[in-house]
């Protein structure tokens, strides 16, 4: 094809393997003028044409929307500034597929209630932007109010730690966590949970532990595991290692009562949760040894 040869947009069309209605409506939205019209007002292309019609179709099958096409071809961007812009959103996609992917993996494992699964799938399409604002909403709202300063306040620092995004290719178990958090953060009850957590921190004196903690999870945790009664005379022996035997029963129900104020398994669900979306290294769980604590404080022999 020589430089004065024009093709009609049906020659054009063969040659390029480009369908005739895209060739015109490209040539409408501008981003494919023909060269000229014919004495017929038949459309007219030159080699230039083709070799910009060569551009259009590569950019369009990369997924370049027109606005970017036009940019380019009035060299008003660089074709490497948009190439870079569209291997971002490409990343963006492919970070979202494999998500919904794993969202899939465990919708195909059974049968979930209908809640769970409109989470799974509304939780597929959040960007991390906008799961970090989800429990950033619920801290806000479960702390606000409270004195930040408070030896008990820094609680609301540790529940916004959310990692910046899912990994690329996230496990069903972190999707499930998810899931899970999007529940928890979600509850009412669980809110007001933490709330009454919050505001109990923030009073004066709450930063002063009422039993060592180190102490209950190594003792109370072990008459867990050893299925030792709390009531029992070696449960109230065990007792006894971590608060005096002179303690009246009036003292010992005050104890287990503001000691079951800040023990709650959902709570310390929420931290494991966040411990599977962050890669933390998973902990024992610590809650059964202290509800075991409070169930021997209120145990009067």
């Amino acid at each position: 094809m020589t430089e004065t040869t024009l093709l009609t947009i049906g020659q054009l069309a063969r040659r390029s393997g480009v369908p005739v209605r895209t060739i015109r409506f490209w040539s409408d939205e501008g981003v494919l003028p023909e060269t000229e019209r014919s004495t017929g007002n038949y459309r007219r292309y030159d080699a230039r044409a083709v070799a910009r019609l060569d551009l259009v179709r590569t950019l369009r099958e990369l997924g370049l929307g027109l606005d970017d096409v036009r940019l380019v071809l009035e060299r008003r961007r660089s074709v490497e500034d948009v190439a870079a812009a569209h291997v971002q959103a490409i990343d963006s996609q492919i970070r979202t597929l494999r998500t919904q992917r794993a969202v899939c993996t465990l919708l195909a494992r059974g049968a979930p209630s209908p809640r769970k699964a409109a989470l799974m799938n509304d939780l597929a399409r959040l960007s991390a932007t906008e799961r970090q604002q989800l429990i950033d909403e619920f801290v806000d709202s479960a702390f606000a109010g409270t004195d930040p300063d408070a030896p008990g306040a820094g609680i609301a620092g540790a529940m916004r730690t959310m990692p910046a995004e899912l990994p690329d290719e996230p496990t069903t178990e972190q999707v499930e966590a998810w899931v899970e958090l999007a529940e928890l953060v979600t509850d009412p009850s669980f809110r007001a949970r933490v709330r009454e957590m919050a505001t109990t921190g923030s009073e004066p004196g709450a930063a002063e532990p009422l039993v060592d903690p180190a102490a209950v999870i190594e003792h109370a945790g072990a008459a867990v595991t050893a299925g030792i009664a709390p009531g029992s005379a070696e449960g109230q022996a065990v007792l006894h290692r971590l608060i005096s035997p002179e303690l009246d029963p009036a003292d010992r129900d005050e104890l287990a009562v503001a000691t079951a104020t800040f023990t709650d398994r959902r709570v310390e669900r929420y931290w494991q949760l966040l411990g599977i979306l962050n890669g933390w290294e998973p902990r024992p769980p610590s809650v059964p040894a202290f509800e075991w604590l409070i169930d021997a404080l209120r145990a009067h022999p």
